[in-house]
């Protein structure tokens, strides 16, 4: 059988990705340290590759499935599969301007002013397709400038027809570019101390964006392939339920017994079990994370030797047929 190619990203979401596919099963050497690791399934193969190009490289076939950012698959505007959102590394892209500007709190207001003192607007960014869009959704812009397209300058590229709005391609360090190389920047922030350190202020959202998995969609048709790829996203599914759930076990008295369950949600059924004593039972079950507290009241009440653990993983694998093969 030929090995899946798993794509897994670099930077800020690589310690992430190693620590959520170690949850899952996964043993991984080499870790950061090469751009080739290794992991304890034979039918995975793994590559280290930067974000943004990893949808670019599932979309042509280069691999088969990879992690990338959701800002990344945007922008890249790749044809590929979203497999599922795993809900970490949690960021939002945003329009960001010197502290200064304190009468600047929009991009309406950022176009009408450099407009107003007949200046170039000069915009820096990774993120070229993203900010173009955005800009030019802006009604400001298209009352200002009506259908045309921002210039957009890169090393090897110079396109577009409005240079009165430019955004030029950064390569990274992007909050660093103003004054001297930008008026503004369309960047990436996690907590925002980086573009406080900056004296710079976030003005608006362009988007916000977490951690996905996709595939090649050729590699969904291929028997073999599907096989393994659904296997990876049944392992990482249950991770991301399994950060949302609470594994609890509880004794209750058998007069009890009744009013514990209608109270208690549970992924399924509770298990119930008779103990050695006629009179008590024991019940485990996998709630909601964020509803222990609100049925604590009732447990205390009502049970005893209540035992909570953190599930690694939760499957609930009669939903997670997705090879859509009949059981025997």
């Amino acid at each position: 059988m030929e090995k899946v190619k798993l794509a897994i990203p670099k930077g800020h979401l690589a310690n992430p990705t190693f620590k959520t596919l170690e949850r899952a099963g996964y043993v991984i050497s080499g870790g950061e340290s090469t751009y080739r690791p290794t992991v304890n399934d034979p039918m995975i193969e793994l590559k280290v590759l930067r974000p943004q190009e990893i949808p670019i490289f599932i979309s042509e076939g280069l691999q088969d499935l990879g992690i990338t950012g959701l800002d990344w698959l945007r922008e890249t505007r790749a044809d590929v599969e979203v497999l599922l959102n795993l809900e970490y590394s949690f960021v939002r892209l945003v329009l960001a301007v010197p502290k200064i500007w304190t009468s600047i709190n929009s991009l309406s207001e950022l176009l009408e002013w450099f407009s107003r003192e007949k200046r170039t607007l000069r915009i820096s960014t990774e993120y070229l397709n993203l900010a173009d869009e955005y800009i030019r959704a802006n009604p400001v812009y298209r009352k200002l400038y009506g259908e045309a397209e921002p210039l957009v300058i890169t090393p090897w590229l110079k396109k577009g027809e409005n240079s009165s709005v430019v955004l030029f391609l950064s390569f990274g360090a992007t909050e660093a570019k103003p004054p001297e190389n930008a008026d503004a920047i369309i960047d990436v922030i996690e907590t925002g101390a980086t573009l406080e350190q900056n004296d710079l202020k976030p003005i608006e959202t362009v988007m916000e964006s977490t951690a996905v998995l996709i595939a090649n969609k050729k590699s969904l048709v291929n028997p073999a392939k599907k096989e393994k790829i659904y296997d990876v996203l049944t392992l990482l599914r249950g991770v991301v339920d399994g950060r949302k759930k609470l594994h609890i076990f509880v004794n209750v008295k058998a007069q009890n017994l009744q009013k514990l369950l209608n109270s208690l949600p549970a992924l399924k059924r509770p298990t119930v079990a008779p103990l050695s004593d006629k009179d008590w039972y024991s019940v485990n079950t996998v709630i909601e994370r964020n509803r222990f507290l609100e049925i604590l009241p009732v447990l205390r009440k009502l049970a005893q030797g209540l035992v909570v653990y953190e599930p690694r993983q939760v499957l609930p694998l009669d939903e997670m047929n997705f090879g859509g093969e009949d059981e025997a």
